[in-house]
């Protein structure tokens, strides 16, 4: 039985993202972290510098100014651990003009994706983010003046599954780990010093389960190439690991039972999901019954479980259910609801609403107080259930994507 207390305990959900602002700190001999809404890392040698992630845009001078006050030697290199936005955003301003930024051959599907789909992603995005972004751009325009726009580098070295790059007596290898937060994502392992730079290849918070697909819009991850991921960290025996969020973690043996708990516990939602869905459960029965075992317990504050049980479902079995005809055709669910409110009456509707959420069960009483809103869309008596219902929710809940999500219709509704 292991006596180690499960990180996740002391690092719940949102206060783990912060904005850039702190002086950067050495976390390793040698490393130093400049914190943001993903940290940065610069790396020291004698013959140059190397940065590991570069933040959004308007973090970009932050970093570049905290490296500066540290060493003054040329940035060689600057790699980029995966595609989202926070980390390849202030390659700009972090970045010199002849330094190789180093990526993994998968990014162009991620830029291609940012692109096609820049307007959609910010607009699912925003309600989780403003509050956090406008005190970071805030604090940088005080510091600096206007900030620079978000950068779309493009990297002059490309590697698809391992690449060796060695500094001033400094070895980094590289790994794809394509079970990360992007399917470009890599991590830096250097073997002399027993450190691994693994950004948010493990989610955004260390020791909670990943988020197979965020609800702000994303491409599914693989559950088991996540476990093949995992096992291929965990497999450098690392004495230490440098995250996207927090300080880092140190010591082999919590290391080697961290991982492997992840790995089991993300294992066992696949295992469960598939059985079910080969039993021919449908997916609200699964994510009502998967549940991890106690022994595998993890943090819930970004990536939830039941979540993760519909984005393995639909991973493997597409948009389909199977549950009704009308999931083959372009007929939305708003006008039956219509007709059923007009044959039951509002107030009928709202009735049960009411009685549903007394009886705890907010989430049936969301249901028919949308299906009101949608028919009638100033009814204020809809819109105080739908209210009490979400904070009600909001009252239990601890995860960041949750929390937010409900904070923001509560102000819709009010």
């Amino acid at each position: 039985m292991s006596t180690f207390e499960p990180i996740y305990l002391s690092r719940p959900g949102g206060e783990a993202i912060v904005g850039a602002g702190a002086p950067a700190e050495e976390v390793a001999p040698g490393i130093w972290m400049s914190p943001g809404l993903s940290n940065s890392f610069l790396l020291t040698t004698g013959e140059g510098r190397i940065v590991v992630n570069t933040g959004m845009g308007f973090e970009g001078p932050v970093h570049r100014a905290n490296y500066d006050a540290i060493d003054s030697s040329p940035i060689r290199y600057v790699i980029l651990a995966q595609g989202h936005v926070d980390h390849v955003g202030g390659v700009g301003t972090v970045a010199d003009p002849d330094s190789d930024i180093v990526a993994q051959a998968n990014w162009e599907t991620w830029r291609r994706d940012n692109e096609i789909l820049a307007a959609f992603r910010a607009q699912n995005s925003a309600f989780a983010w403003v509050d956090k972004v406008m005190d970071t751009i805030n604090h940088v325009t005080a510091r600096f003046g206007p900030p620079p726009p978000q950068s779309a580098p493009t990297p002059t070295i490309v590697f698809d599954d391992e690449l060796e790059i060695e500094l001033g007596g400094r070895r980094l290898h590289l790994y794809a780990t394509p079970g990360g937060e992007t399917t470009d994502s890599l991590v830096v392992w250097l073997p002399d010093e027993g450190v691994c730079l693994c950004g948010n290849v493990f989610g955004a918070l260390f020791g909670h389960i990943p988020n197979l697909v965020t609800i702000r819009g994303d491409r599914y991850r693989d559950a088991l190439t996540v476990v093949d991921s995992i096992d291929r960290v965990r497999a450098l025996g690392a004495d230490t690991l440098l995250t996207g969020h927090f300080g880092p973690i140190v010591g082999r043996d919590r290391i080697e039972w961290e991982l492997t708990r992840l790995r089991d516990a993300v294992l066992s939602i696949h295992d469960q999901t598939a059985a079910g869905m080969n039993a021919g459960k449908d997916v609200y029965t699964l994510m009502r019954e998967v549940a991890l075992p106690p022994e595998l317990q993890v943090g819930e504050g970004y990536g939830m479980v039941r979540w993760n049980v519909r984005a393995i479902w639909e991973n493997y079995a597409g948009w389909f259910h199977h549950r009704s005809t009308a999931e083959l055709y372009a007929e939305s669910p708003d006008s039956a609801e219509q007709t059923l409110v007009e044959l039951a009456g509002v107030e009928a509707v709202l009735d049960r609403a009411a009685e549903l959420l007394d009886e705890g069960n907010p989430v049936r009483a969301i249901r028919l107080g949308e299906i009101v809103t949608r028919v009638v869309p100033d009814d204020r008596r809809a819109k105080s259930v739908l209210i009490a219902a979400h904070q009600r929710l909001l009252d239990a809940s601890t995860n960041f994507w949750e929390t937010a999500w409900l904070r923001k219709k509560i102000e819709e509704f009010s």
